[in-house]
């Protein structure tokens, strides 16, 4: 089981990394979005600095989303979904394997490269190192959230539309605690640890929940 695991995480990690693999895309938009939000609100640094944790988290969060319905509707193209339900490995664990390529490769890369982007929308030195830990611990609950959605979608020919529809309403509390937390460690009403721990907890349920819904859809897929 080790080595089929290991072997679909493998395989999804070299698909992401090539060109429209879906990782370089997503960084690409991250980058782009949070570039150009600056220009759009005019030079007060002070509108930019409070707002500042909002625009990262909310440039991650459509960043994760894309390419989101890739996820399993290639494998179910090229009949590797077909052969990953017949293996021995549990198909729960090979939910957990993609999922945690998607974040690898999509999440963690926008996490690294925030404090960059944190110059771009006046984001105070005391405010970078807790953004990134708020990314790190979050963006992970945005991947399998998405993966149920992806699931569902699997075998739709136009899932891409349907899966940010499905999945964005249920992405809102990370949103709102991922914020709340970035805005805690630069002067907010509330200690940092408290929406930083709900937003852990968030995360470790949508890993659980995630991988156990995505399951059953492609289960009743078959």
């Amino acid at each position: 089981m080790k080595r089929a695991f290991m072997a679909i995480l493998k395989r999804d990690l070299a698909v992401a990394s090539r060109a429209g693999g879906g990782g370089e895309l997503a960084l690409v938009f991250f980058l782009t979005m949070v570039v150009l939000v600056p220009f759009a609100l005019g030079p007060d640094l002070n509108l930019l600095s409070r707002i500042g944790p909002a625009i990262l988290w909310l440039g991650a969060l459509l960043s994760v989303m894309i390419g989101l319905d890739r996820l399993f509707q290639s494998d179910e193209e090229d009949g590797s979904l077909d052969l990953i339900r017949a293996s021995a490995l549990p198909l729960e664990l090979a939910v957990l394997a993609k999922g945690l390529a998607h974040w690898l490769t999509t999440g963690l890369p926008l996490a690294l490269v925030s404090p960059l982007l944190g110059l771009l929308v006046a984001l105070p030195g005391e405010g970078v190192l807790p953004l990134v830990a708020t990314l790190l611990v979050g963006t992970p609950a945005l991947s399998f959230i998405g993966a149920g959605g992806a699931a569902l979608a699997a075998s739709l020919k136009r899932g891409g539309l349907i899966v940010p529809v499905l999945v964005a309403p249920l992405t809102v509390p990370v949103l709102i605690f991922g914020v709340a937390a970035a805005n805690a460690a630069v002067g907010g009403t509330v200690p940092f640890l408290t929406p930083f721990l709900i937003l852990c907890a968030i995360s470790l349920g949508a890993v659980v929940v995630g991988t156990v819904a995505a399951a059953a859809a492609l289960r009743s897929a078959e």
